[in-house]
């Protein structure tokens, strides 16, 4: 099964690039930079931490079920 997890936006203006990301569990957030590969490490460093919080949520959940 395939699912959606982020939809990202990139638009570059008046020098400075303007990044958007969509999911369902945060929202959107958004994100300005100068340089594109900053912009492109602050996006992809919030997307870690996303998922690394959901997935310590999932090991807690289980842990408390006791599977």
């Amino acid at each position: 099964m395939e699912e959606t997890l982020y939809d990202i936006e990139i638009h570059k203006g008046e020098g400075k690039y303007f990044g958007k990301l969509f999911s369902d569990a945060d929202g959107i957030k958004e994100f300005r930079n100068e340089r594109l590969d900053k912009l492109l490490r602050d996006i992809s460093i919030d997307i870690q931490l996303a998922l690394e919080e959901f997935s310590n949520r999932s090991s807690e959940f289980i842990e408390s079920r006791g599977d």
